[in-house]
């Protein structure tokens, strides 16, 4: 089952939950709608499950138009954060119930349904737990129930909200790889929505980030990853570092820092933002009249070690700038990620006076339309 979703807007009073979104997801395929809270990734899940009205647009199904199709008549199994189960059925009841309320020409036998549902119970691991009542289970059970209760009706589509939102650490990441696994084996076309990155890279096929009701990038998670298009991207995936600056004629000055970036030699004095991630930060001591390039200009900035955390194989180092230190009111962080063997070896103290240098950062120009194509990669020169 394909899905094209074409020009659909939403309004919720003064509130637009989407605007003019247009998204082609293939057959079999496993997306992650991202975004932060109220972008619009629920609204857009619950339009294309047919539990909301667009105010503008169309949903395609295999290349149907599914706009005045009732929401039972889509063949759509739906999968809530807070699992919906009903909490006066047992387990079997709960995953057999979609099949016991088809129309009586489409309904199985109860024979069927009973075979059905051991199958579908096996498939989530729990067909031990046939008996229960939701009460009776953990919240990760109670979700893999969820999900066999949505494919019981064998849907087309399979629509996620938040599925493990709920679920404390631990258990969200087993989740998530059984749900992958379970995708693999079924193929079946499923949406999932979620504010987590980390679980939007780790299962989806592509990811769509949302920003505002918009679709600021498609792409497979390494994609996404290695090439952000915009500053929004950039700064909503992981951990990052921002520092503004201005871009001048293939040269950029960010916060004391002057790197060259060829690939806007035509900028003139305009607003530039770089983002580099924590391990991108190289961090040694500091020492006068060193770092400076051929103009004797500094190429990193000078930080004070404000606190050090250890865990495990990575030190975690917040640095203050002194710049920001000699300013009274403001706050600059700046983070930095280094192997922890390394910061035991460099022997590093908090309080003590470093340099960061960025091995790879991200530019984007002001007035270059913050796109790709004026937002490459640089590496500063050495």
């Amino acid at each position: 089952m394909t899905i094209d979703i074409r020009h659909v807007s939403k309004t919720f009073g003064d509130f637009h939950a989407l605007r003019d979104v247009s998204l082609d997801i293939r057959s079999g395929e496993l997306i992650a709608l991202l975004g932060p809270s109220g972008c619009g990734k629920t609204t857009l899940l619950r339009i294309i499950a047919g539990l909301e009205t667009a105010d503008a647009g169309s949903i395609l199904f295999s290349g149907a138009d599914t706009t005045g199709v009732h929401v039972r008549d889509r063949n759509v199994g739906f999968v809530f954060q807070h699992y919906a189960l009903f909490r006066h059925m047992t387990v079997f009841e709960n995953v057999a119930f979609g099949l016991r309320v088809k129309p009586r020409s489409q309904r199985p036998s109860e024979a069927q349904i009973r075979s059905k549902v051991h199958e579908l119970l096996s498939l989530v691991q729990l067909d031990w737990l046939a008996d229960r009542f939701p009460s009776q289970l953990s919240g990760g059970q109670r979700q893999r129930i969820a999900l066999a209760r949505a494919l019981a009706v064998e849907p087309k589509v399979l629509l996620l909200d938040e599925p493990f939102g709920a679920l404390d650490a631990k258990v969200r990441k087993e989740l998530r790889r059984w749900l992958r696994r379970l995708h693999d084996e079924l193929h079946v076309t499923s949406i999932f929505v979620t504010h987590d990155q980390e679980e939007a890279l780790e299962v989806a096929d592509r990811v769509v980030l949302m920003n505002a009701g918009r679709v600021e990038q498609v792409g497979s998670p390494q994609e996404v990853w290695d090439h952000p298009a915009s500053p929004f991207v950039y700064g909503f995936l992981g951990d990052v570092n921002l520092f503004h600056g201005r871009a001048h004629e293939g040269e950029v000055t960010l916060e004391g820092m002057h790197l060259q970036s060829p690939e806007h030699a035509g900028a003139q004095n305009a607003r530039a933002l770089a983002y580099v991630r924590p391990h991108d930060l190289e961090v040694q001591r500091h020492v006068p009249g060193q770092g400076l390039d051929a103009g004797g200009r500094p190429r990193g900035i000078v930080v004070k070690l404000d606190r050090a955390v250890v865990v495990g194989p990575i030190a975690r180092l917040e640095l203050i700038p002194v710049e920001a230190t000699q300013q009274p009111g403001k706050d600059s962080i700046v983070e930095a990620q280094i192997p922890a063997q390394q910061y035991r070896d460099m022997g590093f103290r908090e309080g003590e006076t470093l340099v960061v240098t960025p091995r790879r950062a991200r530019v984007f120009v002001e007035g270059a339309a913050w796109t790709p194509q004026t937002g490459d990669e640089f590496d500063p020169v050495v």
